[in-house]
């Protein structure tokens, strides 16, 4: 198993303007991974803590430089020219680096951008696409998509309770024809709706 040769972090900016952590590993065999991850507009009471920094002279606060640098001064000087045998082991030192059940010292978004990273390098490693060495030999299935029909909640401007209500086309005999019959329900309803001048 090769070593963690570099580690590098940086802050990018996601698809809708939010400051996120975006990582690279380097294994001393030349492999490669690097990962971003940005966060969902709604968080959970029990979802892993994304560190932002507060700075209200930054992004309105949400910079990740205190993320960042925990990658970069906590986690690195812990991990680098070490090798583990998968993953899983990553993640568990990552953890352990950590302490905390719901990774609020380093961070959910520095941990998970190094997790996906490392992954990726060994992936690389592998000559292979993310998904097939994470499949681990199993044989690749598309997966049912699901898709939102109606948004309520944090994503939307309306008094609807339940943030979102979701449609999985199972039984579809291929997943592109899966794509069509989300896409037939998701106009039918919005006619529908028209129809009773709801809003869409």
């Amino acid at each position: 198993m090769a070593n963690i040769k570099n580690i590098k972090a940086r802050e990018i900016l996601d698809s809708r303007g939010n400051p996120t952590v975006e990582c690279d590993i380097y294994l001393d065999d030349n492999s490669f991974g690097r990962s971003a991850v940005p966060s969902g507009a709604s968080t959970g009471m029990h979802e892993a803590i994304e560190l932002r920094d507060n700075d209200k002279g930054r992004y309105g606060g949400k910079g990740v430089k205190k993320a960042i640098s925990n990658v970069l001064e906590i986690v690195t000087p812990k991990i680098i020219n070490q090798s583990f045998d998968n993953f899983y082991d990553f993640d568990k030192k990552l953890l352990s680096i950590d302490g905390t059940k719901n990774k609020s010292n380093l961070g959910a978004n520095a941990t998970l951008a190094l997790s996906l990273a490392y992954a990726k390098a060994l992936a690389f490693q592998k000559k292979e696409e993310l998904f097939q060495y994470l499949s681990e030999d199993n044989d690749f299935v598309l997966p049912v998509p699901m898709m939102n029909i109606i948004n309520g909640g944090s994503h939307a401007d309306n008094s609807v309770d339940i943030q979102e209500f979701m449609i999985a086309p199972i039984g579809a005999p291929s997943f592109g024809e899966s794509i069509r019959y989300g896409c037939e329900i998701f106009h039918s309803l919005k006619s529908k709706l028209k129809s009773k001048g709801l809003n869409t």
